[in-house]
């Protein structure tokens, strides 16, 4: 019987994982319980509640300040706002809650995790942006220069990096250690009012709204489905070791945004309004999955559109 701590685990993450748990998929790691560790667990409980169970406790603690951590068998660390407004409006001290609180859980790690296998949820943001002659950012790909990135990317970016090196140090000093690298996703507990692009759709499609797409720009995305991450972040964590093995984690399927729009809008029987590219800006955020399915055996067991499907299903199921 093997025990998870998810340190920020009121989220898309945490809330994808706790799912994922309700539903038996994480007994391939023979998973029994859960902690949930976040500063306000109490989140879960109004939004969530039918995720928690007796197999399942809530943990009110900062990471960023506090100084004992319950011993498991796995940790996920996914302790980072995804907000991209809180980043534009406070953008250092996003930054260094991320940066903080990865100190602080290494330092806790050495007393309280020595003998755990932890995964360090990061980011494809450390990549920084991707060029349009790269087709797929893999794990070798060199950072370009993050002042080139959106307002609200940069600090989040920054911060990740340093939360890696930290990370990688640990396994330096002997824990067994694993960073994911993740970049975009979709499912039931997706925000669908904010600045994800595929979670506001699935609002729109939920509300008869027309599908209505912002950019005057190309933008080309892939989304894996959460039970895919869950079942890769458990899978990546499984193989933690003091060499730190980083894996991408994510679809490698890209789709221009505009594109899934108009073709959301005929699946679901609802209007799109897809402005004309009117800039020639390219984003591109696609990773490559190579080394996970060489490496882990790892794949995608939704594509697309059936991961849409999948995620409107869910949504039904609990809003009943």
């Amino acid at each position: 019987m093997a025990k998870l701590l998810v340190i920020g685990g009121t989220g898309f993450f945490g809330k994808s994982i706790l799912d994922a748990f309700s539903r038996g998929l994480l007994k391939p790691w023979d998973v029994t319980s859960i902690i949930v560790m976040s500063r306000n667990t109490q989140v879960l409980q109004q939004v969530a509640p039918q995720l928690i169970s007796h197999n399942v406790t809530l943990l009110s603690e900062d990471i960023t300040t506090t100084d004992s951590l319950p011993y498991a068998d796995f940790v996920i660390h996914a302790a980072t706002s995804t907000d991209a407004r809180d980043y534009i409006s406070q953008p250092e001290s996003e930054k260094n809650n991320i940066q903080v609180g990865t100190y602080n859980y290494c330092r806790l790690a050495k007393k309280f995790h020595v003998k755990s296998k932890i995964i360090y949820v990061s980011s494809g943001a450390v990549y920084g942006v991707q060029l349009p002659t790269v087709d797929k950012l893999d794990e070798l790909s060199k950072p370009t220069n993050l002042i080139n990135m959106d307002i609200g990317k940069q600090d989040y970016a920054a911060a990740k990096q340093d939360a890696e090196l930290a990370i990688t140090q640990l396994g330096l000093e002997g824990l067994n250690v694993s960073i994911a690298r993740c970049f975009a996703f979709v499912g039931c507990w997706l925000p669908k009012d904010q600045h994800f692009a595929i979670g506001n759709f699935i609002g729109d499609i939920l509300n008869n709204r027309p599908i209505a797409v912002k950019a005057k720009h190309q933008v080309y995305r892939s989304y894996m489905y959460a039970d895919d991450l869950v079942e890769w972040l458990m899978t990546i964590a499984d193989h933690s070791s003091t060499d730190c093995p980083i894996y991408n984690v994510g679809s490698d399927q890209a789709i221009l945004i505009g594109d899934l729009a108009n073709e959301l809008s005929q699946r679901y029987h609802v209007t799109s309004e897809v402005p004309l590219i009117l800039e020639t800006k390219m984003d591109i955020y696609i990773p490559s999955i190579k080394k996970a399915k060489d490496e882990l055996g790892l794949y995608l067991k939704f594509d697309l559109f059936a991961s849409i499907q999948e995620t409107l299903k869910r949504i039904v199921h609990y809003d009943k």
